[in-house]
């Protein structure tokens, strides 16, 4: 595997898309917990948050894992996104992406989860799991290991 490129950090909690009309006031149960985004255009008001918050009949696309860049990132840099879209592209993943001032975030459907941080990993990415506690204290992260490695050492098991 090559040497990491960035971190990248998988929140806790599975999320969902939502699509409000676009003069829906952003709703109370959108703008809750330590990750949401509320966008409104001509044509729709989307708030993504964790799933379990949105009451029944609003419609959504639920089932998704957010893959956090770690930050911040600079303005100037370029193909941030790119270099994490394309190697899931080949995979045949599809994912939603958002932006923020500070960084950029991937959500992955969750029954493809597992197939995307393999080919992030193979594309030299860390990806470190983050309980709800721990979200913004990055020095308790719990490192993801690959299938079959030792908890100790993230090597491969000896057969």
């Amino acid at each position: 595997m090559k040497e990491a490129k960035r971190n990248l950090l998988l929140l806790p909690e599975t999320y969902a898309v939502c699509r409000l009309e676009k003069d829906a006031p952003a709703p109370d149960w959108g703008t809750r917990g330590l990750f949401f985004s509320v966008t409104r255009t001509e044509e729709e008001l989307s708030v993504v948050c964790p799933d379990a918050q949105i009451p029944e009949g609003v419609k959504r696309e639920g089932g998704w894992k957010v893959l956090k860049v770690e930050g911040p990132l600079d303005f100037s840099l370029t193909g941030v996104l790119a270099s994490l879209t394309a190697p899931l592209a080949r995979e045949g993943i599809s994912v939603f992406a958002l932006s923020t001032y500070d960084t950029d975030y991937l959500l992955v459907k969750k029954d493809k989860l597992e197939e995307a941080i393999q080919a992030l990993r193979g594309e030299g990415y860390a990806i470190n799991k983050v309980r709800n506690s721990e979200l913004g204290v990055r020095s308790r992260k719990k490192r993801l290991r690959p299938e079959g490695s030792s908890p100790k050492s993230g090597r491969p098991h000896r057969s």
